[in-house]
């Protein structure tokens, strides 16, 4: 997966939805122009900060993404890494998209193919009229969700 972000990111202006422990971020920042990352939880985001410390082209925040992204966007890559998809109460999926600039790609891992029942992230996503998303094997049994935003 990290792989994958490094040849995704590659010149582009990229943000993360939850850095975790920063191993995606760091991939990211490998190739990026620039990278906005964002962790919630403050346990994690001592170690990604310590992790993200002295790359150049990241800018780190511990908080939410939808207050701290909106107003640094557009990206032209959003690396969706925050849980909280399946449950969209608050219209964050909506904002996530809106983070993309036209041709903006958009990356959602931590996929499970052969889901038993409705999954309601992959449903979002391949449902979108703004995106044209295909879904990538990562490993046998993982896999990512790539989605290009139309003009």
């Amino acid at each position: 997966m990290q792989r994958l972000l490094a040849v995704l990111a590659a010149g582009r202006r990229c943000a993360e939805l939850g850095t975790a422990f920063g191993e995606g971020a760091e991939a990211i920042a490998s190739t990026a122009a620039s990278l906005v990352t964002t962790e919630l939880d403050p346990e994690r985001a001592g170690i990604a900060r310590e992790r993200l410390a002295g790359l150049p082209n990241v800018e780190f925040f511990e908080g939410d993404w939808g207050d701290i992204l909106p107003p640094r966007g557009p990206f032209e890559l959003v690396f969706l890494d925050a849980g909280g998809w399946g449950n969209d109460s608050a219209g964050k999926r909506q904002l996530a998209v809106d983070l993309l600039a036209p041709g903006g790609l958009l990356v959602k891992d931590d996929m499970t193919p052969g889901f038993p029942g409705p999954d309601p992230v992959r449903e979002w996503l391949s449902g979108q009229h703004d995106l044209v998303a295909c879904e990538i094997l990562t490993t046998r049994e993982t896999a990512a969700i790539v989605a290009a935003k139309r003009s």
